[in-house]
């Protein structure tokens, strides 16, 4: 079986989630640093900007939909991502649970003291990405 339709499909879709994470720390920094929400609401927000932005790279050049009816495509992928920010904020809730000292504790880096929030919603992207990639490609991307 030739996988490297597959693993070239998941490194475009890194890719594109990298532009995402961009878009999702920009908007997080914004909504929590700087705005003062909350962590699960600035997160609930910034992983909604990144997902709007990844649908449309995604559909683009990932999956090279030609779906005609685009809205019900997005809410396919919405749905997605949905689920997707239930694991993202799942895995930022437990973080916070198990280890509140260290969830709320910084790290210092190269004389920069780093948020560790920050490394969590890290791990939190990188699982909630497999989901995503799943989710997208069997469900919203599908070929007919």
């Amino acid at each position: 079986m030739d996988f490297r339709p597959l693993i070239t499909k998941f490194i475009k879709f890194g890719v594109v989630g990298a532009s995402g994470m961009v878009v999702d720390f920009g908007v997080l920094y914004l909504m929590r640093d700087v705005v003062g929400l909350p962590d699960l609401w600035a997160n609930t927000i910034s992983f909604t900007a990144a997902a709007t932005s990844n649908y449309f790279l995604n559909r683009i050049w990932t999956f090279r939909s030609h779906e005609k009816q685009v809205g019900v495509e997005y809410a396919k992928f919405l749905l997605v991502s949905v689920i997707g920010l239930g694991i993202n904020n799942g895995v930022l809730l437990l973080s916070r649970l198990l280890w509140p000292d260290l969830y709320s504790g910084s790290l210092s880096l190269l004389g920069h003291n780093i948020d560790i929030f920050y490394l969590f919603k890290l791990l939190a992207i990188a699982i909630t990405t497999v989901w995503n990639f799943f989710g997208n490609m069997l469900f919203t991307f599908r070929k007919k």
